[in-house]
Formats: structure tokens, sequence, C-alpha cells
């Protein structure tokens, strides 16, 4: 009898395990942005093979060095919200479908430096954009995501951890069909379990501020610190 019921226990273990799949790693690469480009390049260089540039504003300091033979982005002081506007502050990559998560598994990172306490990092369309949006801002100097669906559901990666303090800090924020998790320095700061629905727009990426404003009706945002590098993932 004790042997046919470790048999039923192994057994029904194993439907159990059938039962759960673990969740595909969100690690396919959709564009890297490595931001090696020497001093004075005006084009943003997606090595991921997709082929998805970008368009460096005349603003924007290229070929910063970092270590040894790694660049990185500088974007210089502005007041983020301040007239006139200054579009050449930012990094702007057209609008592609494959840089919106839809209703799939979508990751985006980033390496960064700042000792401000201002500013929207990255996103791609803003407050009002149809179809939804996704964006990375650092308010007090505390980085959070946020990924809006299109029906108007949100979900934010936490925004208790400090960036600006003139060190280099690996973000990342994961969006699944239930939840956005963010990491700080590969630690988990927060998760929230909020399904988005479908994100999909038309608007471009931009980097360092908001494509759309006019610093009267809709401030820029801009932010002011060192990008070593963007990727943004899927599964």
């Amino acid at each position: 009898m004790r042997r046919r019921l470790l048999s039923v226990t192994a057994a029904l273990a194993g439907v159990l395990v059938m039962a759960a799949p673990a969740r595909a790693a969100i690690n396919q690469p959709v564009a890297i942005w490595q931001m090696n480009e020497a001093a004075g390049s005006r084009t943003m260089i997606d090595s991921s093979g997709n082929g998805i540039d970008g368009a460096i504003g005349s603003h924007v300091q290229t070929g910063v060095a970092v270590t040894a033979g790694n660049n990185a982005y500088r974007f210089p002081y502005i007041r983020p919200n301040t007239p006139p506007p200054d579009p050449e502050h930012l990094v702007t990559v057209p609008s592609n479908s494959q840089l919106n998560p839809g209703t799939g598994d979508f990751a985006v990172e980033l390496r960064m430096r700042t000792t401000h306490s201002f500013g929207n990092v990255i996103q791609k369309g803003q407050a009002g954009s149809k179809g939804g949006y996704w964006k990375f801002q650092q308010p007090s100097g505390k980085i959070s995501c946020l990924f809006r669906g299109s029906a108007g559901s949100s979900a934010t990666g936490s925004g208790s951890v400090r960036v600006n303090d003139g060190n280099w800090h690996t973000v990342r924020c994961e969006r699944t069909a239930s939840m956005v998790t963010m990491t700080v320095d590969g630690v988990v700061t927060g998760r929230n379990r909020n399904a988005t629905g479908t994100i999909a727009n038309t608007r471009p990426v931009t980097i360092a501020g908001k494509g759309t404003c006019d610093q009267v009706e809709v401030t820029c945002d801009y932010f002011s610190g060192d990008i070593d590098y963007v990727r943004i993932e899927t599964s």
C-alpha cells in the first residue's frame, strides 16, 4: 500500500509540474543601442540586426568616455520645464511596430548616471497618445517606469530608489500580461500586479525628454545626465 501511495504522489507531482510551465525569459533583442558612437556622430546605431537606428540631436554629446573603449551619450543640463523647447536635446527613433509591447512580454533596460532629480529618461508615446504608451522617469531622483494600455489601464514600476547620486545604475522594467516588475542594479524594487492590455502607438521613441511639447501647455521634462546603453527585448 505504501508503495502505491508513493507512486500516486509522484504521478500527481508530475501533473502539477506540467500544469505550471516556467514563463519564457524576456531576452530576445528588439533593439540594442550601445551608444558607443564617436564624438560628433548623429546616428544612433542599433546592433541587434533589426536596423532600428535613431537620430541624435545636435545638443547631445556623443563619444563621452566611460571606460577604456566604451563611450556613452551625455545630455547636458537643461531646465526640464522652461521655454523654449529644445528638440535637439533628444535622441529620436522613428516609430516602429517592434518597439510597441502590444499584448506580449516586453522589457526595457538602460544604464544611466545623473546628479539631477528630474526628467523623462526614455519613452514611446506620452499622456494622451492613442494606443497607450510606456516611459521611464525620475521625479525627485527616484526612477520609475509606466506602461499604460490603450484601454486606460496602467501599471507602474517602483519609484522608491534614488539614482541621482552620480553613480552608474542599471535599470530594467519587464511588462507581462499581468504585471510590471522593476529592478535597479539587479535587485527587484517593486512589482505592480496589474494587466495593462494592448500598448501600440505610432509615436517615436524619444530619449531624454518628450518629443511633443511646447514648455507651456505640455512640459518637455528633459533628462540631464549620461546614458551608456539601452536594450529593448521581448520573449
